[in-house]
C-alpha cells in the first residue's frame, strides 16, 4: 500500500519539525518520517538547553535569519503558552585579538545590535560565578541566551499535529526517488508518495543524499553537567557563556534543572564514520578537558555528574547547506549543520516549506547554497 500525502519531511530534529510545523501551517498535507521518536538523543537535538545569538561570529549574513527566528520562536511561545527561549544574554570572553570577539562586533555593527563590551573585573562583578583574565577581551550580548530544546521540539510537533500532520516514527528510510511529477520514500515499513520531499536528516544526510556526494564529516561531542546549589551559577544570576581560549572554545550555561550547570567544548571532537556507530561513553580525555575548563574559569564548580553524547554534521566551510536538489526540484534538503544550526531551525524550517510548496523562497539563504561548494 502505498500512503500519499503533498509534502514528506524526512528527518524530524530541529529543522525537520520545524519545517513540518511551518507546512502544517500554509494548510499542506505533510507526513513527517524518523528512525526515532523526536526528540531523542541519537543524533544533534538534545540536551536540554542550546544557546541563541544574534551577533554572529560565525558571519554577519546569518543575522537576517536569526532575527527572523527569534520572531518565529517567539510566536511558537505565544501559540503553546510555554517559554522556550530565555534571554539571559550571553557574555563572550577571549584573549586580545580573539576572531570570535571581533566576529561579534562585527556583526553587531554591520546589523546594528546592542553588544556590551566589558573589562573582566566588570563582568566578574556582575557574574561572580566566572573567573575572566585581567588581560581578556569580554563582550555581552543583552539578546541573546538560551533555547530549551527538547521543548522547542515538542513544541513544534504539538502545533504541526494540531492542524493536521501526521508523523511516522520507527521507519528507517531505504530509498527515495523523484520524477518531474511526485517523489517516493521507500523505508523499511511503507511506501509513500508526495508531490515533494524534504531531507532534514542530520548527521545521515550524506547517506540520504547519497547521489550529490556532499562532503560531510560527523563530529562525535560530550555534554557535561556539573551539579551545584550555589546561588551565582543559578538562571538569573548567570547568563549564557562562551569562551575563546588557545587551548580551544568552550560554552556553558547556568544551572536551570536538577543536574547544574552544562559545559561543553566547542572545538575539536572524533570524526565517526558511521553515526549508527557511535560510541556514547565518556571519553577521559575530553572530560578532562572540560574539567580543566571549569577549575580556571569556573571555579566553583565541583565534579561532574551527567553526559551525554551529539553529533557535529559539519560542512567543509563550517556554513549549513540549504538548497534544492540539482537535479530534482521537488527536493529540498538542510544539511551540514556544523554545530550552531538549531538556533535557526525556524527560518530553515521555513524556508524548506518554501522550497516545497512554492520551489522557491524570499529569505535570505542564498550564501548557504550548495553551488558555493561545487565552485
Amino acid at each position: 500500500m502505498t500512503l500519499k500525502a503533498e509534502t514528506i519531511v524526512v528527518g524530524c530534529g530541529g529543522v525537520g519539525s520545524a519545517a513540518l510545523y511551518q507546512l502544517a501551517r500554509r494548510g499542506v498535507k505533510a507526513i513527517g518520517i524518523d528512525r526515532w521518536e523526536p526528540p531523542h538523543k541519537q543524533g544533534s537535538t538534545h540536551g536540554q538547553t542550546r544557546m541563541i545569538r544574534q551577533a554572529y561570529f560565525e558571519h554577519p549574513d546569518y543575522v537576517p535569519l536569526l532575527l527572523r527566528s527569534y520572531a518565529l520562536w517567539e510566536t511558537l511561545e505565544a501559540e503553546t503558552k510555554q517559554s522556550l527561549l530565555v534571554k539571559s544574554g550571553v557574555l563572550m570572553a577571549g584573549p586580545q585579538g580573539s576572531e570570535i570577539l571581533a566576529g561579534v562586533r562585527g556583526s553587531a555593527e554591520r546589523h546594528k545590535l546592542t553588544v556590551e563590551n566589558l573589562s573582566p573585573s566588570e563582568a566578574m562583578r556582575c557574574y561572580p560565578a566566572l573567573a575572566i583574565p585581567e588581560d581578556f577581551e569580554v563582550a555581552f550580548e543583552p539578546a541573546a541566551g538560551y533555547l530549551y530544546v527538547e521543548a522547542c521540539v515538542e513544541a513544534h510537533f504539538a502545533r504541526a499535529k494540531h492542524v493536521g500532520c501526521t508523523f511516522r516514527f520507527g521507519e528507517r528510510v531505504v530509498s527515495w526517488s523523484a520524477t518531474p511529477k511526485s517523489v517516493v520514500v521507500q523505508t523499511d515499513r511503507e511506501r509513500y508518495e508526495a508531490e515533494s520531499l524534504v531531507i532534514a536528516g542530520g548527521s545521515w544526510s550524506a547517506s540520504l543524499l547519497a547521489d550529490l556526494g556532499l562532503p560531510l564529516r560527523v563530529l562525535r561531542k560530550h555534554l557535561h553537567w556539573f551539579p551545584t546549589d550555589r546561588g551565582e551559577h543559578a538562571a538569573g544570576a548567570l547568563p549564557g557563556y562562551f569562551f575563546d581560549l588557545p587551548q580551544g572554545a568552550y560554552y556553558g550555561f547556568p544551572s536551570v534543572g536538577e543536574e547544574g550547570v552544562k559545559l561543553a567544548e566547542h572545538s575539536g571532537g572524533e570524526e565517526i564514520a558511521d553515526p549508527d556507530q557511535v560510541w556514547r561513553e565518556i571519553d577521559q580525555a575530553e572530560r578532562s578537558r572540560v574539567i580543566a575548563f571549569a577549575r580556571q574559569h569556573l571555579p566553583g564548580l565541583g565534579e561532574p555528574g551527567r553526559h551525554e553524547t551529539c553529533l557535529y554534521t559539519m560542512s567543509p566551510d563550517g556554513h549549513f547547506i540549504v538548497d534544492r536538489h540539482p537535479h530534482h526540484p521537488r527536493v529540498a534538503f538542510a544539511a551540514g549543520l556544523s554545530g550552531h544550526g538549531f538556533k535557526l531551525a525556524p527560518a530553515l524550517g521555513e524556508a524548506l516549506a518554501d522550497y516545497a510548496v512554492l520551489g522557491r523562497t524570499s529569505l535570505p539563504t542564498g550564501f548557504l547554497r550548495l553551488k558555493r561548494l561545487r565552485a
